[in-house]
């Protein structure tokens, strides 16, 4: 299928502001490009209704966090979602995603609760990671404080979804119950080599040259690409992690890599589903406002994760 055309408009007209390339400048000009994309660019109709939200804080691995608890309309008890924000493990903040989380509460009516993790390069690999899974640990032992039932899922995209990825294996092994995971074009494979970063790795928002900048930053001193806190599909042993939903966008050069997740669940016995979205590219939730065809792919995943979590 090609290109959506709402979506060849939007990059066209990016292209056309002549912003420099995010991988050719600092990690701050990154960050404040990337916020002037997303929450400097929304307009106040265009804020997804919750029921309410909070600015908090949870602990993280080696101190506090900013955290954002939405909680959705209607009758609860509604279950618990730790969302991790994507954007390379570089850039990105509670800001910058707040209608992600803000939809996953209305569209999967849950509780989200979204952290921010400290940032590489100031924060190396497994910074992120370390702090993902002790806020999630966190949040487990105070569902009943947060407004929540026992029902707790992770959710994520991009270097979200590898969070949460890394936190459902994490929280696994410790015998935490997951009820869910919701990966939206997650990185899950650092060392793989996979047909879609040739056939996407340029003129689709999300570029090689960037990836390549946000793992330089994040883990480009670490040796080992394949450590499953980086690459959670290398993970020794898959068995036994909550029911997945992945969502993957045809002009995304992560499709492949989320595919390839999602066979590597099923064949450890884990129900997965794959969503391949046509006509899509990575980021697509944050263009729902420019695309119809967006909007209904939004929807539909969203309402499927929360069918896994209300089952």
């Amino acid at each position: 299928m090609p290109l959506d055309p709402h979506i060849a408009a939007l990059l066209q007209t990016m292209a056309e502001a002549g912003a420099p390339p995010m991988a050719e400048g600092t990690p701050d000009a990154g960050r404040a490009q990337f916020l002037a994309l997303t929450a400097g660019a929304r307009s106040p109709e265009q804020v997804v209704p919750v029921a309410s939200s909070e600015d908090r804080t949870v602990p993280g691995a080696e101190g506090e966090l900013r955290a954002r608890v939405y909680r959705p309309e209607g009758e609860g008890p509604f279950p618990t979602v730790v969302f991790f924000h994507g954007g390379g493990w570089v850039i990105g903040d509670l800001d910058t995603h707040d209608n992600m989380a803000r939809t996953i509460c209305r569209g999967s009516r849950a509780l989200v609760v979204a952290v921010d993790y400290r940032l590489a390069p100031e924060h190396p690999f497994p910074a992120a990671t370390a702090d993902a899974v002790a806020a999630a640990r966190w949040v487990a032992g105070h569902l009943d404080e947060l407004g929540g039932d026992r029902r707790l899922a992770v959710a994520g995209d991009s270097a979200g979804g590898n969070l949460a990825a890394v936190v459902a294996q994490q929280l696994h092994a410790d015998g935490t119950a997951v009820t869910a995971q919701f990966l939206v074009y997650p990185a899950v494979d650092a060392a793989g080599e996979y047909p879609s970063r040739t056939e996407n790795g340029q003129g689709y928002f999300l570029e090689q040259a960037t990836m390549d900048w946000f793992y330089g930053h994040y883990a480009g001193a670490w040796d080992d690409a394949k450590d499953p806190r980086l690459s959670p599909l290398h993970a020794a042993d898959l068995s036994g992690l909550p029911p997945a939903l992945i969502v993957t966008a045809e002009f995304d050069p992560l499709r492949d890599e989320g595919a390839a997740y999602g066979e590597a669940l099923r064949a450890a016995g884990v129900e997965a589903e794959v969503r391949c979205h046509a006509g899509m590219i990575h980021g697509f939730f944050d263009m729902a406002g420019a695309s119809p065809a967006a909007r209904a792919a939004v929807e539909q995943d969203c309402a499927g994760f929360g069918d896994l979590l209300h089952r």
